[in-house]
């Protein structure tokens, strides 16, 4: 008799799709995209000749039949798992070194880290800020996150996000917009390296331009979402990073609609580097993922 043998990738999206009842956070721990996991559902549904999940605007659940399979798959992945570490012992840990801004390793990408640890147990992260760059020589480097405009002569630059800004507020203020008069009765934060993030902020949105300068100056945008949240003042800072601090518990909210910001976040590359290792692409891939603009932010 002829069997059926699903595509054992197909089958692990389906595990993890189908126990967290999310395409998303099964991409996430997988270190895949929603769509691939909505790919592989797919064509695993198509094989199958056989609807595994019901699919409701903004509910996901599994069919009877879904039930029923998802123990058996989960069980047979992991005999493979066990068969396969008792048989060849335990995956020998790779190490990438991974670059990037300190803000950027801080709000975005260290929140986000134990998922890729999680799918991914036999690559061991080593992240360097940019505030220790001068620790480390280029070619130590697997991994090169910069944000910028995109200019780097003789690299090679791939951009994998689109940034915008918001106002944030302390929580426990009273609740203001940016437009209102009272929103510049509180002290205005400033972060070195982005002075014009107001001024592009209200030019955005046909707002006038501020009465008096920033009264607060610092030099990194995870000590201005300290500042706010200890009642200190007002900031204008990326919104990936204000949705990520929220996402922690810090005490800020957002005082307004985003505004586009020229700045975007690039992976980088020697053009004479090495061929890269497997772990480092399936790090760079994940990157894509969680940098894309309609991830949302890291689960705490």
């Amino acid at each position: 008799m002829q069997t059926r043998s699903p595509n054992l990738t197909w089958l692990r999206s389906f595990e993890a799709a189908a126990r967290l009842l999310n395409f998303t956070e099964a991409g996430r721990e997988l270190g895949l995209t929603q769509t691939a996991i909505s790919l592989h559902i797919k064509s695993l549904e198509a094989t199958l000749g056989c609807q595994l999940f019901i699919r409701k605007a903004r509910h996901l659940s599994l069919s009877a039949m879904g039930q029923a399979y998802l123990h058996s798959v989960s069980e047979a992945l992991t005999n493979i798992d066990l068969a396969t570490t008792s048989l060849f012992g335990p995956l020998a840990r790779q190490t990438i070194t991974v670059r990037a801004p300190i803000s950027t390793a801080a709000l975005w990408l260290g929140p986000h880290l134990p998922a890729f640890t999680k799918a991914h147990p036999g690559i061991s992260v080593r992240l360097i800020s940019t505030i220790w760059a001068a620790s480390i020589s280029d070619e130590e480097v697997d991994v090169d996150i910069r944000q910028g405009v995109g200019h780097w002569p003789g690299l090679e630059v791939e951009q994998i996000s689109t940034e915008s800004i918001v106002p944030i507020r302390p929580k426990t203020s009273p609740v203001v917009q940016v437009g209102d008069p009272a929103f510049q009765d509180m002290p205005l934060i400033q972060i070195l390296g982005y002075e014009d993030m107001w001024d592009r902020y209200l030019s955005a949105h046909g707002l006038e331009a501020l009465t008096s300068k920033p009264t607060l100056i610092v030099d990194t945008t995870a000590v201005a979402i300290a500042m706010v949240a200890a009642g200190g003042g007002h900031a204008a800072i990326q919104t990936r990073f204000a949705t990520s601090a929220i996402a922690a518990g810090m005490d800020i909210s957002i005082a307004g609609d985003p505004a586009p910001f020229h700045q975007s976040h690039f992976l980088i590359r020697r053009k004479t580097q090495r061929q890269q290792r497997p772990e480092v692409e399936i790090f760079r891939e994940w990157l894509r993922s969680i940098f894309s603009d309609t991830a949302p932010g890291p689960v705490l």
